[in-house]
């Protein structure tokens, strides 16, 4: 071994060791007590400063990110009394202090982390550049100001700050510089402390190397801000002539030395929290398998793992924004709501919160959902958290405060477990937390309330003895039209965007209404909702009637949950024989063939008709020829026996036999021979 060769190795040898001891007595510092700091909102409001600092006069831009919102919200201090600006000014006093005298670099840094013992260490990390951010910020603010604000002149002038940036622009270039990367080490820092306590199971040297590269990369961090501190200082106590002086390049120097070296470790730790990820992701994945399996006595293990566990708080009441933990969720039905951001849509919202919320049948108590948004990509945007933040405020339900701290490992289980397909999906847990429904959305649609505890076996009970009925294709969307169905009015759905078939029919029936006909007429349009439909809505509020027209939103909820009727008895394995789906099949399809339609029925009897646009029209004009028939056969069948007359004179013989679980109270059924209402008898066997 050559001379060179052993210096270089004792001398690794030797700054290995000075690190260690180094680490040692920082870790003696290093007491917390439980108290949380929301680090993450923090780093953003210290993204703001800088990048509104950065914009100054003569000072380059480095990109920073700002918030789309101006305001940032309150930042989040928990199990500390003490205010979050109290804090970060009592550190930038201490540091302040501490820079006007003369001392070892190392022993004021380590001054410093005896007053954040209690923090953890993204909470460390994070308020020491909040504390230099807002001192800089202040400078910046002054210079911004100075050439309009008399304040700012008057200020700007007793504090004998610099007012002439260009000569300064190396050392504010390499300080922004630094400051943005002792912002990727805080975030690197907050993405492990947010790792749910799973990561005490990752292996030992793995944890204790990553651990390690935390505290090197807190305290050079820490070491650095005191540098930052002192360059801004010298603004003030130095006079011009030697803030302008060479004395500035190396200034930058030292600034730009700093910000590599902490780059250095950046990368490093980067890498080390990214193998933890990894692992946690691989664990987390399997113990959610584990416990899906296995008999739970409550459905906290599973939640707890769903949820990041390390903020003991992650879900929030939208309504209240009071912050919610699982526990609040123990022996309840809960359901998860899982979309994108974007898929989520205002009018599916709405029908949601209709269904569950607003519906006066809801067991709320019972029952709570949550909404858990997903990202587009691994990574959150800006315009996904933007939208996050919209719908998370008008929703009444729970949702998750962070989601962008979701495991990846949730996520590939939500896709993987429960087959997310890219759509709002509605996952339902038992009050053991086990999955009775992996997709109630439709049902919850249809039925609201109704279909509590919306487990997969209650969706089919409820299809079981439902048949194609008014109440059933109305619902409660209007309180008019369930009105209507309660008191069993005959009812006549119409749709079409042809304007002049909807003035003639809605001509025809005013005429016929003046002879006594009994209808109530209600404009569904078509599947395809558009502005034009709109326009056809001012018009018919106009010209006709305006008491029968619904608002647009419920045209959409009607669309809404008869796509969700179909895809229903789909996903149950019902085939087109099937009568129920055949219809609404028929009817979400009518708008593509460009024609009118209506379907006529009343309340709960399933003896209804839909009629194609020329058929009606037709029937309509020729009321004298069966409106006499009404009162002894019924609107529908009426208008049935009429179209299609009896195959036979005189009654038939005709029996039709209706098992009693099908069979109907009330209602009638027509001969499929004669067309006549045929009389009912009971058989016992």
């Amino acid at each position: 071994m050559n001379f060179l060769k052993s210096q270089s190795l004792c001398s690794l040898s030797n700054s290995n060791i000075q690190d260690d001891i180094l680490m040692k007595k920082l870790l003696l510092t290093h007491d917390p007590d439980g108290r949380w700091l929301d680090s993450e909102t923090m780093l953003h409001a210290v993204g703001n400063i800088m990048f509104h600092a950065s914009t100054t006069q003569g000072v380059p831009s480095l990109h920073f990110t700002s918030l789309s919102k101006d305001d940032i919200y309150e930042i989040e201090l928990l199990g500390c009394a003490e205010p979050v600006g109290s804090i970060i000014s009592k550190i930038s006093c201490m540091i302040m202090s501490k820079c006007s005298v003369e001392g070892d670099i190392n022993s004021k840094t380590m001054g410093l982390f005896d007053l954040l013992g209690s923090y953890r260490w993204d909470a460390k990390v994070v308020l020491v550049i909040a504390a230099f951010a807002a001192k800089y910020g202040e400078f910046c603010g002054l210079m911004q100001l100075y050439q309009s604000n008399a304040l700012a002149v008057s200020v700007t002038r007793l504090k004998q700050l610099p007012v002439d940036l260009r000569s300064l622009k190396p050392r504010l270039k390499a300080l922004s510089l630094l400051v943005k990367t002792m912002m990727e080490v805080a975030k690197c820092i907050i993405k492990f402390e947010s790792l749910p306590n799973l990561y005490t199971e990752l292996g030992s040297d793995i944890l204790h190397v990553t651990k390690f590269h935390i505290y090197v990369a807190v305290y050079w961090t820490t070491r650095s801000i005191f540098t930052c501190f002192s360059q801004v200082a010298e603004f003030t106590t130095k006079k011009h002539e030697q803030v302008y002086s060479d004395s500035t390049i190396l200034a930058a120097w030292e600034l730009s030395s700093l910000a590599y070296r902490l780059s250095s470790i950046c990368n490093i730790l980067k890498g080390q929290v990214d193998l933890c990820h990894q692992e946690i992701g691989r664990n987390l994945h399997n113990r959610l398998l584990s416990l899906a399996a296995e008999v739970q006595n409550d459905n906290q293990g599973f939640l707890s793992l769903l949820f990041p566990v390390k903020d003991y708080l992650p879900l929030k009441d939208c309504s209240t924004q009071e912050k919610i933990g699982v526990s609040e969720l123990k022996n309840k039905i809960v359901v998860l709501l899982i979309s994108k951001t974007e898929q989520l849509t205002l009018e599916e919202s709405l029908l949601l919160v209709q269904q569950t919320y607003d519906h006066p049948l809801s067991e709320r108590d019972s029952y709570k959902i949550i909404w858990v948004p997903l990202p587009s990509s691994d990574e959150w945007t800006d315009a996904e958290e933007t939208r996050f933040n919209i719908l998370s405020e008008f929703l009444p339900w729970y949702t998750v405060r962070k989601p962008r701290l979701l495991s990846l490992a949730v996520v590939k289980y939500v896709k993987e477990e429960w087959n997310y397909k890219e759509e709002p999906q509605m996952v339902v847990l038992d009050s053991n937390g086990n999955v009775i429904n992996s997709n109630a959305i439709d049902m919850v649609k249809i039925w609201g309330p109704q279909a509590y505890p919306f487990s997969a076996s209650k969706e089919s009970e409820l299809w079981q003895d439902e048949n194609l009925t008014m109440r059933l294709l109305i619902d409660d969307i209007n309180l008019l039209l369930a009105y209507w169905v309660e008191e069993g009015k005959d009812l006549c759905l119409y749709g079409c965007d042809n304007l002049g078939w909807i003035r003639k029919f809605n001509g025809k029936i005013e005429e016929l209404k003046r002879q006594g006909l009994q209808l109530e007429t209600v404009y569904v349009a078509t599947s395809q909702l558009s502005e034009h439909v709109k326009e056809i809505m001012e018009t018919l509020a106009n010209e006709f009637d305006p008491s029968n027209l619904l608002l647009f939103t419920k045209l959409q909820f009607f669309w809404l949950r008869l796509e969700s009727m179909r895809r229903s008895k789909v996903r149950l394995g019902k085939t087109s024989s099937d009568q129920v789906l055949a219809e609404l099949s028929a009817l979400l399809d009518m708008n593509e063939k460009n024609e009118g339609w209506v379907v006529i029925g009343r309340g709960s009897s399933s003896d209804i008709t839909r009629l194609q646009g020329r058929q009606i029209i037709e029937c309509l004009e020729k009321y004298e020829e069966w409106g006499d028939n009404v009162e002894a056969l019924g609107l529908v069948g009426a208008i049935r026996n009429f179209l299609q007359p009896p195959l036979v004179e005189g009654p038939c013989s005709h029996s039709y036999l209706v098992p009693s679980s099908q069979a109907q109270v009330g209602g009638t059924v027509v001969c499929d021979v004669c067309k006549r209402t045929m009389k009912k008898y009971v058989v016992y066997v």
